[in-house]
């Protein structure tokens, strides 16, 4: 997938801003920041509350457990960062599976926008008006979008070019290739007993691609066959 532009803007819209501050300050985010590939800024929805005392939350109509998230200051945190050429993601065990193809399609946007539930979640008034896609990390439920939300920020910009010091790498990792990845090894040749694979040592570049092939296949059929779809053309 081509680039729309060599900048790509996230808006991270929560109750609790500073969850990310050190995760987006640290190791490769941290210099894609610094360089410029990404613009990151963190939205505190508590600051579009009325009132008071700022209330983001109420209890459910038709009784329940716990509190929603008003759909006021939902809505109005969104419109005052959304632009024309934004995509807002709503982060939710309901919504469609995070994959490595999701990943590389949300990397080609420039502008991202996205909201993380606290709570029961989200008025879902404030959903329909706003959010253009629901994605989830996996059928699991957690206490916040926040988590999640790094987890799909990480992601997608690995396939921003200039994150990864090889532009390669993120073509290769799991999922990618419909596979799992291969075993890595690197020094040195020999470890408690255990030796480096000889075909990695043998400077081979075929022999080695092959190899790696017929690994991520293995431990694909191991530990996720769901993932094959046709055994053949891995063999």
């Amino acid at each position: 997938m081509e680039r729309q532009g060599s900048l790509i803007t996230i808006d991270v819209l929560s109750l609790f801003p500073d969850y990310f501050t050190s995760p987006f300050d640290q190791s490769m985010i941290k210099r894609a920041r610094e360089s410029g590939l990404v613009d990151i800024r963190l939205i505190d929805i508590r600051d579009y509350a009325k009132g008071k005392h700022k209330q983001v939350d109420d209890r459910p109509y038709g009784g329940g457990p716990g509190m929603v998230m008003m759909a006021s200051p939902v809505v109005q945190a969104i419109r005052d960062v959304k632009t024309s050429d934004s995509h807002v993601l709503y982060m939710s065990p309901q919504g469609k599976p995070l994959t490595a193809e999701k990943s590389e399609e949300l990397s080609t946007r420039t502008h991202l926008v996205v909201l993380c539930g606290h709570y029961e979640g989200v008025d879902q008034r404030a959903l329909d008006l706003e959010v253009d896609e629901e994605v989830s990390v996996g059928d699991f439920v957690l206490t916040n979008g926040c988590a999640a939300a790094l987890c799909v920020i990480d992601s997608l910009l690995r396939f921003v070019p200039g994150f990864l010091g090889n532009e390669q790498a993120a073509l290769e990792d799991s999922f990618s290739e419909g596979l799992l990845d291969c075993p890595h090894y690197t020094r040195p040749e020999m470890f408690e007993g255990m030796q480096v694979p000889q075909v990695l040592l043998s400077g081979n570049h075929q022999q080695i691609k092959a190899w790696r092939l017929k690994q991520a296949f293995e431990k694909t059929r191991a530990v996720r066959p769901d993932l094959l779809k046709n055994e053949g053309e891995y063999k």
